[in-house]
């Protein structure tokens, strides 16, 4: 007997019910295939051959054999629960708000990383089109241009910005085509041949970078409140895509690989531009390096038509300033949301190569990933059921989740610290404001008519903490980092009561400019409420 559902998803279903169901299994399978194929392969194919040689198809192997656990979970997760939001539903449904905001949270940061290194793709495609804008500086300005007009499109509306979205969807699939149909001609079988196995390491590094190429199932899973009988559709286009996905891989990595042999590791700014060029001269190569531009451009289009609006919906909210949730008076677009996101990916753009950005994203992801199979396992032990449907099942299932948990453990063991320490502070950062939200609510709840706090319950928790690691980052000793503990403490309890005086002392304290002007815009409106003085 399958769990009465809370209140929460059911409320959620009632509104997910009004979503008409049209999207059918061909529709979805396009629509992953599209979200899947994007401007990373383009460039990955020389990066995995360096690590691997000719031995690097074995890695689109592995990725293809861990994406069918992966999708398996997804399949299975996905024919039982049917709300809108994909892989964050799934983990809400199993695990609660605060696990599906952190997986959330984990999405926002793959977004980020993916699109900033797809610019660095755009970036050097053009500058190999136009070599005067490959210098250092040009390659910002460039940068800056192809965000300045994405953020110009989307603000005038999300009409503009996915209609640009269906005509660059159609275009980068092209050259992708042309290589593989015109390229398996040309390909030279010794440049195929194995020198060796590779290592463990070897292999788990190319991997670790080459998932970015196969993730974005996610992203296609999120309309599933309009899916027709997600029971049956799900799992079939999840399969069907990867299917279609992996062998349009490995066709493209074995003709770049057959046509340069262990040149193609030289070329790692385009080199499927450079094995075209072997067999369709320098028109193929032309095509091939516009192919890479329309992609990561479509890509980054595509992006930040929907990205910002979680930025939007979090401002909405509440949780930050409603400044964030601005509406354009002429365009009704999320204005000062979408120029907030470009400009943090603007600044991960120049910050980082495509390698560093892509593993950083796919980290991320990882972690989504493992979120979401640890939720399948636990929908299948309650038995939940989308509308009361019979579920996707087979002989053996339930040891799905386990094998594809091990199948990320081991993809994740080979990243490096700095993409752990960067999620790790942004699944803290997201933690604060989780459970600034919930102290939001409960005291709202017991003195009615009070102005939201979340801004100030997050600032009254982060400032100890962060004195506090400073503290401890600058040797100071065990009682002066008790003391500062205590009295930061004693100061944040005071402000989460909408202190006066806790308020100027902390915010001074703060040492932090930021913070100070925050707080000028956002306290000022609370400072003659009510309960301010209850204190």
């Amino acid at each position: 007997m399958a769990d009465e559902p809370p209140a929460w998803i059911q409320q959620e279903e009632r509104i997910d019910h009004q979503l008409v169901r049209g999207i059918g299994i061909p529709a979805l399978t396009a629509n992953i295939v599209s979200s899947t194929i994007g401007a990373g392969i383009f460039v990955i194919p020389a990066t995995v051959a360096k690590g691997l040689g000719s031995a690097a198809p074995l890695a689109f192997v592995c990725c293809a054999i861990a994406m069918v656990l992966f999708v398996t979970c997804f399949a299975i997760a996905g024919s039982r629960v049917s709300l809108t939001g994909g892989l964050y539903a799934y983990v809400e449904v199993a695990f609660g708000r605060y696990v599906g905001f952190l997986a959330g949270m984990l999405y926002f940061l793959t977004a980020l990383g993916a699109v900033a290194g797809v610019v660095n793709v755009l970036a050097n495609s053009v500058a190999l089109v136009v070599p005067f804008l490959g210098s250092p500086l040009m390659r910002i300005i460039v940068m800056l241009a192809v965000y300045g007009l994405l953020v110009l499109i989307n603000i005038r509306g999300v009409r503009q910005g996915a209609g640009a979205v269906t005509v660059i969807t159609v275009a980068k699939l092209l050259p992708l085509l042309l290589f593989t149909c015109f390229g398996i001609f040309f390909i030279h079988p010794l440049n195929l041949a194995w020198s060796g196995w590779p290592s463990s390491k070897s292999l788990g590094d190319a991997v670790i970078l080459l998932i970015f190429a196969f993730v974005g199932i996610e992203v296609a899973l999120i309309p599933s409140g309009e899916v027709k009988n997600p029971a049956r559709t799900v799992p079939r286009s999840a399969y069907l895509a990867l299917v279609v996905t992996t062998i349009i891989y490995l066709m493209i990595q074995l003709v770049a690989q057959g046509t340069l042999g262990s040149d193609l590791a030289k070329y790692p700014d385009a080199p499927l531009a450079e094995s075209a060029a072997k067999f369709l001269g320098n028109l193929g190569r032309m095509i091939l390096l516009t192919g890479a531009s329309i992609s990561a451009f479509g890509f980054v289009t595509s992006d930040i038509l929907s990205s910002p609006r979680m930025i939007f919906a979090v401002g909405r909210d509440g949780v930050l300033p409603q400044f964030f949730a601005h509406v354009h008076p002429r365009y009704r677009s999320p204005d000062v949301a979408i120029i907030t996101y470009a400009a943090i990916a603007f600044a991960l753009s120049i910050s980082g190569t495509f390698e560093r950005l892509a593993v950083l994203s796919n980290v991320a992801v990882l972690l989504m990933y493992l979120l979401c199979c640890a939720a399948c396992w636990l929908l299948m032990q309650r038995d939940v059921r989308a509308d009361g449907a019979q579920p996707f099942n087979f002989p053996g299932m339930k040891i799905v989740p386990a094998l594809a948990i091990l199948a990320i453990i081991w993809i994740l063991a080979h990243a490096t610290k700095r993409e752990f320490f960067i999620t790790a502070v942004v699944i803290a950062e997201a933690t604060l404001v989780y459970i600034a939200s919930y102290l939001d609510r409960r005291f709202r709840s017991k003195h009615p008519g009070t102005l939201p706090y979340r801004w100030g319950y997050y600032f009254s928790i982060h400032t100890p903490i962060s004195v506090i690691i400073g503290a401890a980052l600058l040797h100071y000793s065990i009682p002066v980092i008790v003391g500062l503990a205590a009295l930061y403490s004693l100061l944040a309890w005071r402000f989460a009561q909408r202190n006066h005086w806790a308020w100027i002392t902390l915010t001074i304290l703060s040492f932090n400019l930021l913070f100070w002007i925050a707080h000028c815009v956002y306290l000022s409106r609370r400072w003659r409420e009510k309960y301010v003085l209850a204190g």
